[in-house]
């Protein structure tokens, strides 16, 4: 069972022997022979479903689930939370008043930051967490009515080794897929990262950077403080993104951009100086 909303592009037929939810619109641009579940609105009617499917453990359920398992070497600070089903690797650090949420894995050498929640989470070896970090949480998914219905999110949240995510950041968890940030990427304090986003090796975020929900990033991209990146939109390699840039569109490997909206840095200069002269 899948969901395809009209603004939507695809290519080729999807398994006749699955589901699509879908508007007629939608249904028109289908293989005849595919499975079809038409609605009138794609997003109620994921939301609606979603909530029939899926729900929290009840508190009695968290109880049958294994008490945490600790590595070696393991420092847990003052009035730190760490639920059943949680897996904690060799020398970690916990700091104070952290909270680990059930069935959680913390990989090998990696620090915790002070009050900092991490729920519906795997982080891989020797990662950094800031103080007042939140991740896994729920994101921003709803159908907006007069009594909004949330989107029950079931993905994770992947940290692949030695990231590093600065402090009152927030990381959401993947609505039917997972968030992920590759290997050795650094986030700064006070980033957001939504919903099914996913981040690429040996990137850099600035303070302030906000990523909308499902934008694919590519390896090696900078972006300065305050820049947006719109949701749905893919970011090449090797891209940068200068400080208060605001992205709507996929930007390909290897380009600079600037702007809001931005574009390549060339371009702007170039405008910029009919506009304010040379000075």
């Amino acid at each position: 069972l899948s969901f395809l909303y009209d603004n939507e592009k695809f290519g080729g037929d999807f398994p006749l022997n699955s589901w699509i939810i879908c508007t007629e619109k939608m249904a028109n641009r289908l293989n005849p022979a595919q499975k079809k579940i038409i609605v009138r609105d794609v997003q109620e009617s994921v939301a609606k479903i979603s909530n029939i499917f899926y729900r929290d453990y009840t508190e009695k359920e968290k109880m049958n689930f294994n008490v945490p398992v600790f590595g070696e070497n393991c420092q847990i600070g003052n009035n730190v939370t760490i639920e059943n089903g949680v897996t904690i690797g060799k020398n970690v650090k916990i700091n104070h008043g952290a909270v680990v949420k059930i069935n959680c894995i913390i990989g090998d050498g990696s620090i915790i930051g002070s009050n900092t929640v991490i729920s519906n989470s795997i982080l891989g070896e020797n990662i950094y967490i800031g103080s007042n970090t939140s991740i896994g949480q729920r994101g921003f998914g709803f159908f907006l009515s007069k009594s909004n219905i949330n989107i029950y999110h079931i993905g994770r949240v992947l940290l692949q080794s030695k990231v590093s995510i600065g402090s009152n950041c927030t990381i959401d968890r993947g609505s039917f897929s997972d968030t992920v940030i590759g290997e050795n990427t650094y986030l700064d304090n006070l980033c957001h990262v939504a919903h099914n986003v996913e981040i690429g090796n040996n990137s850099a975020f600035a303070a302030m950077t906000g990523i909308a929900g499902s934008a694919k990033i590519g390896n090696h991209v900078l972006t300065g403080g305050q820049a947006g990146i719109a949701g749905h939109i893919k970011i090449g390699n090797n891209v940068h993104i200068a400080a208060k840039s605001g992205v709507f569109q996929s930007i390909d490997d290897g380009e600079t951009v600037m702007g809001n909206p931005a574009v390549n840095k060339y371009k702007f200069i170039k405008n910029y100086k009919k506009i304010y002269g040379k000075k």
